[in-house]
């Protein structure tokens, strides 16, 4: 697995996790990234059961395992949260920053010491020592209850299932060519994102926020100008009409 820091500013680290050679096949692979402050760390959309394993030994190559302190997990999908059971034994005290609309179905991947904090649906704020990050409403792109992180200070916008695309394990992190990229986005986005109402709103808020880096779940983070970009393809994209 990949491990890559993107961002360092003075308060705070972020660091990117994916592309796991040694997944299997028919496993989707994912990207985790993780918010390093003095004290603590956010891990966000943690991974799938079968990361468990890889996830936690590079984390501790970063951090020692106490300062993993929050994990946020934007929708209820397996592919980001079925390791909760195993996060659960291993963080005991830890808070789980969520959607309130997801809790029972959360639950069910095993919860028994983490804290569930339950995300409104117009959103929250969380600190972390002196960093500041907001919960972003993204509902229906593509869950029915579903949230971004944005940090302000690092600029940087952890944006789920929204710019997703698939990528080879060799892939490099960052986009490099984004007209050639859209050929990798585009039906993921017509056929999960089902609402064209909800995702002009998001594109709407989320040009109100200074991002220079957006970090999707899947495939490649945009940076730079490629955050407009990617902005003024979604919004022309006509969602919810792929089958």
């Amino acid at each position: 697995m990949k491990s890559q820091l993107i961002v360092e500013t003075p308060t705070h680290q972020w660091i990117y996790f994916g592309r796991d050679p040694e997944k299997p096949e028919k496993i989707i692979d994912t990207n985790q990234y993780m918010l390093v402050t003095e004290h603590r760390a956010l891990l966000m959309d943690p991974g799938g059961i079968e990361l468990f394993a890889p996830m936690l030994a590079n984390i501790v190559k970063h951090i020692p395992l106490e300062k993993l302190t929050h994990l946020f997990a934007s929708h209820q999908d397996p592919d980001i949260i079925s390791s909760l059971g195993l996060w659960d034994q291993t963080l005991p005290n830890a808070k789980l920053y969520s959607p309130w609309l997801w809790e029972g179905f959360i639950r069910h991947f095993g919860m028994n010491n983490i804290c569930f904090e339950a995300i409104p649906d117009e959103g929250s704020r969380l600190v972390l020592d002196q960093v500041e990050v907001q919960f972003i409403p993204a509902h229906y792109l593509h869950a029915s209850g579903n949230f971004h992180v944005y940090d302000p200070a690092a600029r940087i916008l952890m944006s789920g299932d929204v710019g997703a695309a698939l990528e080879d394990n060799n892939a490099d992190i960052f986009v490099d060519d984004f007209e050639a990229h859209t050929k990798k986005m585009a039906f993921f986005h017509q056929r999960w994102m089902p609402s064209n109402h909800a995702k002009n709103d998001w594109v709407s808020r989320v040009r109100k926020l200074d991002i220079e880096y957006l970090c999707p779940q899947h495939g490649r983070i945009f940076r730079g100008e490629q955050v407009g970009q990617f902005l003024d393809w979604f919004e022309k994209l006509d969602v919810g009409n792929a089958i």
